[in-house]
């Protein structure tokens, strides 16, 4: 059902764009490029519908009765499912993410900071000073 009502709408939209840009505008003549509006009434002269016309009527109704359609059938087909962060995400987060022995160095780049961890320099190890040459005499 909903993939036969998105191949309807993709139909749709289309031939709704198709149909719009064949029609021309109300000023179309050579008043209009001028700003005139060929008659003295509010919203210009108002002809006859033609058949691009009530074509671009059904169309976009049409249009608007599959788009609120298919949001009714992808919110009631949303409740039960889960989104995609939820499928992918993590459970759980550890609460350090340096490996034991190892020291993070931020390190700021052209597009944002990074966090590196280096190993730690072992302890610098006291070494007792020589002992004393006995003093000669």
């Amino acid at each position: 059902m909903v993939i036969l009502l998105t191949i309807i709408h993709v139909i749709v939209c289309f031939f709704l764009a198709i149909v719009v840009l064949l029609q021309s505008g109300k000023a179309a003549d050579l008043a209009g490029a001028f700003g005139g509006m060929g008659s003295q009434t509010a919203f210009g002269p108002r002809g006859a519908a033609t058949v691009l016309s009530k074509a671009t009527t059904i169309a976009a109704a049409v249009f608007m009765l599959t788009s609120l359609t298919l949001s009714v059938l992808a919110t009631r087909a949303g409740r039960t499912g889960s989104t995609v962060l939820e499928k992918h995400a993590p459970v759980s987060v550890p609460k350090s993410t340096t490996p034991p022995g190892s020291v993070p160095i931020n390190i700021q780049t052209p597009g944002g900071g990074a966090t590196v961890n280096v190993p730690a320099a072992p302890p610098a190890e006291q070494k007792a000073p020589p002992p004393a040459a006995p003093a000669k005499k």
